[in-house]
């Protein structure tokens, strides 16, 4: 069975995803490994007050996106022209 990791937004909503597709992301993936560091690597849940729901799923789209373009599977990702300020604010927070 495939780790998983939960990512809550600003409105509560859960999206439970593929803990490989989360790591994507160098300050999930921080969070996640840091010895002590953070109560979310002892958990697996990560809660973000400021990105919405709908900029979070986006974001949880390109990771898995992202993994797939990695193994090679070239494919476009299309993004919003409504959500694309907001979507690059929190993609420079996550560092995607």
């Amino acid at each position: 069975m495939r780790e998983t990791v939960k990512l809550i937004s600003m409105e509560g909503f859960e999206f439970v995803i593929d803990k490989e597709a989360a790591m994507v992301s160098q300050t999930i993936r921080s969070m996640l490994t840091s010895p002590g560091g953070f109560s979310e690597s002892k958990d697996g849940v990560v809660t973000f007050p400021d990105i919405s729901t709908t900029i979070l799923e986006k974001i949880c789209q390109y990771f898995y996106w992202s993994l797939q373009y990695s193994r090679g599977k070239e494919t476009e990702f299309h993004i919003e022209p409504e959500l694309t300020l907001e979507l690059m604010m929190a993609a420079n927070y996550l560092h995607t």
